[in-house]
């Protein structure tokens, strides 16, 4: 299962990469943010809704925090959704 995720921008690239580092249910790791990057202003903690280590959306914290309610629900799903996340590398 693909699920979207939240995660909070906790470093912004520094170079033409397109790879913030952010953090999600305490994992961190690096995702692709080129697909918003020329549509909104990403600042260092705001929040993102995340699908196979690309950025999609830009959403608030209210909505970030309902989606990780409702995910922690999901359970096992959401567990092996953030092991993958931890897994994988977009770089």
């Amino acid at each position: 299962m693909c699920l979207g995720i939240p995660g909070e921008l906790v470093e912004l690239p520094d170079d033409e990469t397109d790879l913030a580092l952010v953090t999600v249910s305490g994992v961190r790791r690096k995702v692709n943010i080129g697909l918003l990057r020329d549509e909104e202003e990403l600042v260092v903690g705001d929040w993102i809704l995340i699908h196979v280590g690309f950025a999609l959306a830009k959403i608030d914290e209210q909505e970030a925090a309902a989606a990780l309610r409702v995910l922690h629900e999901l359970g096992p799903a959401y567990d092996q959704e953030l092991q993958d996340f931890a897994t994988t590398d977009v770089g």
